[in-house]
């Protein structure tokens, strides 16, 4: 089997340079003499890192909070040493994903790649997806993965990444942000291998929105 491939986007690294001076000296900013930035606001997901490398502390979204606590299984603490699919057959939320990917015999695949993003669905968005036949599952499973770890500023910062089974268009920031079209429900969970986005549709390749 074909194994997914993907273009990626360098991201740079933003530096923050602080002035301060010695012996008495206003503090030097950009707000004038004596007058100190305030601190940029933070938004929920734009913490980059150049490898899309994330740690439990910057996952967002509003389904974080069904995932188990502590060590549990399907935890963040006990999907992050693990590799993705293993991950995410202990994840609550990914049940049906990973029937799917057993069905169409893309396991050893993801298991064996490198550093990946998976755009995962969650389990309810498998209704509306129907009947498929095995023969189809591939393609569509293919859409869902990108050959390059991605964290969500580094999405943001493409706008388009590739998979194997075409493009996917990146728009909005942090908790905001789409695939096409499909809103992020837990994003940035770090696993082994891949950086992992639960989202709350089924990708289909040619369809946006």
């Amino acid at each position: 089997m074909t194994k997914v491939r993907g273009a990626g986007i360098g991201l740079a690294a933003a530096t923050v340079l602080t002035l301060t001076a010695c012996g008495g000296h206003d503090t030097v900013s950009p707000g004038g003499p004596g007058r100190a930035m305030p601190p940029a606001p933070s938004i929920a997901g734009t913490t980059g890192t150049p490898d899309g490398v994330t740690t439990n502390a910057d996952v967002f979204g509003p389904a974080c909070s069904r995932l188990p606590r502590g060590p549990a299984p399907g935890s963040l603490d006990s999907m992050s040493p693990q590799t993705v699919v293993s991950a995410a057959a202990t994840n609550p939320l990914l049940t049906k994903l990973v029937a799917a990917v057993k069905a169409a015999h893309l396991g050893d695949t993801l298991e064996s790649e490198p550093a990946i993003t998976v755009f995962a669905p969650a389990d309810p968005a498998f209704a509306a997806l129907g009947d498929v036949k095995f023969a189809e599952l591939a393609p569509i499973l293919q859409y869902h993965v990108v050959g390059k770890r991605y964290d969500a500023k580094g999405l943001a910062t493409a706008g388009s990444v590739d998979t194997a089974a075409g493009p996917l268009t990146i728009e909005g920031v942090g908790e905001s942000m789409t695939v096409n079209g499909a809103k992020i429900l837990c994003g940035n969970i770090p696993t082994k291998n891949a950086t992992v986005f639960v989202i709350d549709r089924v990708l289909t390749p040619g369809a946006i929105g």
